[in-house]
């Protein structure tokens, strides 16, 4: 078990660092990221592929595994989670840049606690909410266009908007088919220099079923087809770039806490986040803090917002707006600890989870085929 937690490296290999490597060398400037040199780029996000999974369960991803060799590992964002993940990929930016600051916070524009991926509560004018641009609007500016292959029913979403803005949507209609999604990236690369690719199921699987479940594994083995057939079907010019927003890891039943059922978690006005990584929102910080310690003890860190801030978790600037919507406290939890919470039903089905700072949820693979040194 990994209880150690890797502190994100936004000043090097972090993937909000990647999108900026690929617009530099397209410019022809030197990257944070040591990414070959090429024509075009195809950016594929498989969500919930960590570094540690794939080389665990390397036996059934045997491209992947074998391009893994010579990967680069990078780290996430904190919170590490889909919707923080996605937008530092997008943007270039990290957490305290973009404001995206987990699954779930609490937007004082909105008076709320707000779903990042179903936009729930989020205000209707993104322009109150975004602070900056997307890598793709800055490409387009520059006279390089983008494209995004992901499913239709992203389209116009508020995280679609918040971080690919400036993409032309391929949209995927048959998951999992290879060849269909290999010619929609072909298709795209016809008119884009950037192509970004994501696929879900993996995260899906490993959410309902667990990470090394028959499920899981049959997932990652035809997301590996995927893989197969991009590399070789890839024109020459193209240098395909495989990454993931998190890893992930399992937690049993006798690891959940139920904030609820415990009074000394109570005082809080909101609860964000996960259960692997919690926004505690309240009148009385230090009190909030005081009580969350005295419950988690080893089974988690109990930082106040101002204490992650100077602990760098999300990145070296963070703006006023993100600020205000990291928790009061924030609890990251070590182990295969989660703290679940009633108001959020859905929760209790899941099997794989992540948000934490553990390296299987931390740390991701830079696969890396084509392109040149």
């Amino acid at each position: 078990m990994f209880d150690g937690f890797v502190d994100p490296r936004y000043d090097g290999p972090a993937l909000a660092n990647l999108m900026p490597s690929v617009a530099a060398r397209l410019q022809g400037a030197l990257p944070i990221i040591d990414i070959p040199v090429a024509t075009k780029y195809v950016v594929l996000l498989v969500d919930g592929l960590g570094w540690h999974q794939l080389r665990e369960y390397a036996d059934h991803a045997e491209t992947m595994a074998q391009l893994q060799e010579s990967a680069l590992k990078l780290t996430c964002s904190v919170p590490s989670t889909t919707a923080t993940s996605l937008t530092s990929l997008g943007c270039g930016a990290t957490p305290g840049e973009h404001g995206v600051m987990g699954y779930s916070f609490y937007e004082p524009a909105a008076g709320q606690v707000i779903n990042a991926l179903t936009w729930e509560g989020g205000p209707e004018d993104l322009s109150t909410f975004a602070q900056v641009p997307t890598t793709f609007q800055r490409l387009g500016s520059q006279g390089r266009p983008s494209a995004a292959v992901t499913l239709g029913r992203f389209a116009g979403s508020a995280l679609t908007r918040l971080a690919f803005d400036g993409t032309t949507l391929f949209p995927v209609s048959a998951e999992g088919d290879a060849e269909a999604f290999g010619g929609l990236v072909n298709d795209a690369l016809r008119s884009a220099d950037v192509v970004y690719c994501y696929e879900r199921m993996l995260d899906h699987d490993g959410h309902g079923f667990g990470v090394g479940s028959w499920q899981w594994l049959e997932r990652i083995g035809i997301v590996d087809d995927l893989v197969t057939h991009l590399r070789d079907e890839l024109p020459s010019d193209v240098c395909l770039l495989v990454t993931g927003d998190h890893g992930m890891i399992n937690i049993p039943e006798t690891s959940r806490l139920y904030a609820e059922d415990e009074s000394r978690l109570g005082g809080y006005t909101h609860l964000g986040g996960e259960p692997r990584f919690r926004h505690i929102y309240g009148d009385d910080a230090r009190a909030l803090a005081w009580a969350w310690e005295s419950v988690l003890g080893e089974r988690g860190d109990v930082l106040r917002r101002e204490e992650a801030i100077a602990a760098g978790w999300f990145g070296p600037q963070v703006t006023a707006l993100s600020e205000a919507r990291i928790g009061d406290v924030v609890a990251a939890m070590r182990g295969d600890f989660a703290v679940m919470s009633y108001q959020n039903p859905g929760e209790f089905s899941l099997v794989g989870m992540h948000g934490s700072l553990t390296a299987p949820e931390m740390e991701v693979p830079l696969l890396i085929h084509g392109g040149a040194r």
